[in-house]
């Protein structure tokens, strides 16, 4: 059977007496200090010790049996008892005496037995629920405190849903923690970070707080209350990614929003990005909302330059939503208008026609 030693003391101070002891156990810190008085050797001893005990006063880290306090001066003692296994529960008195020529004090010092106390943990979040989407990290504050009279090294653990990450860390700091080694007494702030699948479903969802040293544990009910979350996706119809335009002349491209997340998409914003003197519109310009696993179709409308080459040109497409955006790039294959075509071949026929006529002139001189 293991005891805890409790000591209760009371310090003896008078004003006629030459010295004075002041001690705390189960090591007592002592103090032997002379008071306006010259230096005077000091005996010391402890009465009261029960038969099997060992009470040793120390000083310095060596045992010691009698002390030398200069004028005004302290001497610092500890008093260790050491205590059979069997000793009965109970309170024993002992005293402790620093005895010189001249002067004489005394300390009593009341010491109770009593059984170990089992481990004790308690843990407190700072906030139970916390609030967020599912691209949110979710950081809950929590004291964790050891209640018993012995230092523990604290496990950590969290139980979470499918896919969800969870891990400790110092409260300020990144370092990831598993273990935790608190005094009696002491208490210690950790985060708990919980951070779901990008794909979880709005809701709310528990996850359990738990540390464990020896046979104690404590547990802590904790909340995460995910809102549902826009994802907006953009693509061509059918998949394709490509379209035809002719210089000058505007083309309709067909554009696909999808919202693949688990929250409407609302206000989306369209913008685009295309070569210089290009211009690029949208029919809509706005789409006011699409559900989640929703599509809508808008037209981009898409002007080349006139003094565009033929040849194959990148275009963007952007939406832009409450708190989500997404982009994608088109590939235009331009191609020059036909009048420009027929003009080219006009103006070689007419400059054939001219030499033709200039051979057979200059030929009959």
């Amino acid at each position: 059977m293991r005891y805890r030693v409790i000591a209760l003391f009371s310090a003896v101070f008078s004003v006629l007496a030459a010295f004075c002891i002041a001690a705390v156990a189960e090591e007592a810190k002592s103090d032997v200090k002379g008071l306006f008085l010259p230096p005077e050797r000091l005996a010391l001893s402890v009465g009261g010790v029960p038969s099997g005990w060992t009470a040793t006063l120390i000083g310095g880290g060596q045992p010691v049996a009698a002390a030398l306090a200069a004028t005004n001066a302290n001497v610092p003692l500890e008093l260790r008892l050491d205590v059979p296994k069997d000793a009965p529960i109970g309170t024993t008195n002992l005293t402790v005496t620093a005895r010189g020529a001249a002067s004489n004090a005394t300390l009593p010092i009341e010491v109770k037995l009593a059984t170990d106390l089992p481990a004790k943990l308690t843990l407190n979040p700072q906030l139970p629920e916390l609030r967020g989407t599912s691209k949110s990290s979710f950081e809950f504050q929590l004291a964790i405190k050891n209640d018993s009279p012995k230092k523990v090294l604290v496990s950590l653990s969290a139980q979470a849903p499918q896919n969800f990450d969870a891990t400790y860390t110092e409260q300020y700091g990144s370092q990831e923690l598993n273990a935790l080694p608190l005094d009696p007494g002491q208490s210690k702030d950790v985060k708990l970070k919980v951070r779901p699948p990008n794909t979880v479903a709005a809701g709310k969802y528990n996850v359990a707080a738990k540390v464990s040293a020896d046979d104690a544990t404590a547990t802590s009910d904790l909340v995460l209350d995910i809102t549902g979350q826009a994802k907006i996706d953009i693509a061509g119809r059918e998949g394709v990614l490509s379209a035809k335009a002719s210089a000058g002349q505007e083309a309709s491209i067909p554009v696909i929003l999808t919202n693949s997340g688990t929250a409407p998409a609302e206000q989306i914003e369209l913008s685009g990005t295309v070569p210089p003197g290009w211009k690029v519109n949208f029919e809509p310009k706005t789409v006011d909302r699409i559900a989640p696993n929703e599509n809508k179709e808008v037209k981009a409308l898409v002007t080349p330059s006139d003094k565009a080459v033929a040849g194959d040109y990148v275009t963007s497409v952007r939406a832009a939503a409450r708190g989500e955006s997404a982009s994608q790039t088109f590939r235009v294959a331009v191609t020059t208008s036909t009048i420009w075509g027929l003009v080219g071949i006009a103006l070689i026929g007419g400059a054939l026609l001219v030499m033709i006529g200039a051979v057979v002139w200059f030929g009959r001189r």
